[in-house]
């Protein structure tokens, strides 16, 4: 008797939820409002970027590629990547239309940096790194860099001041002079 009742109450159980799962699904279906609707992400381009060495043409392996995406004024982020042993990075996430900077950092090169505007669906970038040359400043000298043995440098010698005492005995320590009786 008890095992009848408790074989009754399970079919009517899965009875009742046969019955009331397709209703519920036909409802989820109709209320869309709660679900997020599917946007197209806009078309990309694919940008190729070649690095090479300007005094000889060889690719720069392990150079890093770094895209800023530019809004307006505004950096929107970075997207980094470094080149294979050709000296290439490739990218395809960058939506035509969009402005990058481009700004490329090699271990002993100068570091690159040039806006560019991406209107095709495939680009390619070759970029020439060259060596460091000399720094310009633009404090003192005209920005033009003078060596310590030019004709301004009055003394042949070191420009260090001495240690102690107005006249050079810098090794020493001297007593005060003592006063001169009258």
């Amino acid at each position: 008797m008890f095992r009848r009742s408790v074989l009754l109450a399970a079919i009517s159980l899965a009875f009742v939820g046969l019955v009331t799962l397709p209703a519920n699904a036909q409802s989820a279906k109709d209320d869309s409002g709660w679900s997020r609707k599917y946007k197209v992400p806009p078309p990309s381009s694919r940008i190729e970027v070649t690095v090479l060495r300007a005094f000889n043409g060889k690719p720069i392996e392990n150079a890093a590629v770094i895209f800023h995406p530019i809004e307006g004024d505004k950096d929107k982020g970075v997207l980094e990547l470094k080149t294979n042993e050709d000296g290439k990075a490739i990218i395809d996430v960058i939506p035509i239309g969009d402005t990058v900077r481009l700004q490329i950092i090699a271990n002993g090169y100068q570091t690159y940096g040039q806006d560019y505007k991406i209107d095709k669906p495939e680009m390619s970038m070759e970029i020439k790194m060259k060596r460091p040359t000399q720094q310009y400043s633009t404090y003192g000298n005209g920005g033009s860099a003078k060596s310590d043995s030019g004709s301004d440098n009055k003394s042949s010698g070191s420009t260090t001041p001495p240690a102690s005492g107005s006249d050079g005995n810098s090794g020493s320590q001297q007593a005060p002079p003592a006063s001169q009786p009258k």
